[in-house]
């Protein structure tokens, strides 16, 4: 059974961790629900990992609603969080409620996720939450804030930091998040704020002391190599095995290996091949 934010609110006050893993596609979702994970998150990520882009900045929203359609398709009894893109809700409180609307009713995600814990974020939090939207924050290592961050840093590293972070963390708690993710801090902080807060504390580089953990799957199985984060424990190598698997293909169908006609293909009952060979004989 899909877990809903009472089951979540529970195992978090339990101390029971909470499993949640990037997925951008239907077999990679379908998956993850097999493997049991407690919630999928359609990050912005895909424009990286899956759409071959530097940065998250030109994914659209009708990129993330394909995406999250296609893991809903994967994973129908799982708990999935989609990724409001950038520029889908920084405009207004009304084209945010718009955006994220047409994201649960589109894909059918169970909540959304914005990035940041500025004032004008939290007003969006808020304004989502007020029509029903359950909405996950994000703060730290947010990437659709990097320039102002000066790259993809870790964030939080001097008591003024940390403390921000924590701030950040009680405003967004305070307009109606049901959640927030804490990236790319270190682990004393995200044990602050994971004490501090009432609403689970999902972490992804923000140490063990958080209500549950995030990795992008790609870098966690080892599919993606562009760059491997610190974070990041390597549970497979996936790319390597299909590099191994395609190069080998490629060898085979050079060579004449593949496809070997008496594995491979269709067979025709022998009277139909012989009246084939009868017909092809008459044709000039």
């Amino acid at each position: 059974m899909k877990k809903s934010i009472i089951n979540f609110r529970k195992m978090a006050e339990r101390k029971e961790k909470i499993v949640y893993i990037t997925g951008y596609d239907y077999l990679t979702a379908k998956y993850e629900e097999r493997a049991g994970v407690d919630m999928i998150l359609v990050g912005d990520s895909l424009g990286m990992v899956t759409l071959g882009y530097e940065t998250t900045f030109p994914v659209t929203m009708d990129d993330m609603i394909a995406h999250s359609s296609a893991v809903r398709r994967g994973a129908p009894n799982t708990f999935i969080v989609g990724d409001m893109p950038y520029m889908s809700y920084q405009i207004s409180n009304e084209e945010a409620v718009f955006n994220a609307g047409r994201f649960t009713k589109e894909s059918l995600v169970d909540a959304i996720k914005l990035e940041g814990g500025t004032d004008s974020v939290c007003q969006r939090i808020k304004a989502i939450s007020d029509v029903g939207i359950l909405v996950m924050g994000h703060i730290g290592l947010t990437p659709q804030f990097a320039a102002q961050l000066g790259g993809y840093k870790a964030q939080g590293k001097s008591a003024g930091a940390a403390m921000e972070l924590l701030r950040q963390a009680l405003a967004i708690e305070a307009a109606g998040a049901s959640f927030i993710l804490v990236e790319g801090v270190p682990a004393v902080v995200g044990k602050a704020i994971t004490e501090r807060l009432s609403i689970p504390v999902l972490g992804i580089g923000a140490g063990s002391h958080t209500d549950g953990q995030l990795l992008i799957y790609a870098d966690m199985v080892g599919y993606y190599d562009d760059f491997t984060p610190k974070f990041v424990k390597k549970y497979a190598n996936v790319g390597a095995e299909l590099l191994k698997g395609f190069t080998a293909f490629c060898d085979e169908v050079r060579n004449g290996a593949f496809p070997d006609d008496a594995v491979h293909t269709y067979v025709i009952a022998d009277e139909e091949a012989a009246e084939l060979e009868k017909q092809l004989a008459e044709v000039k």
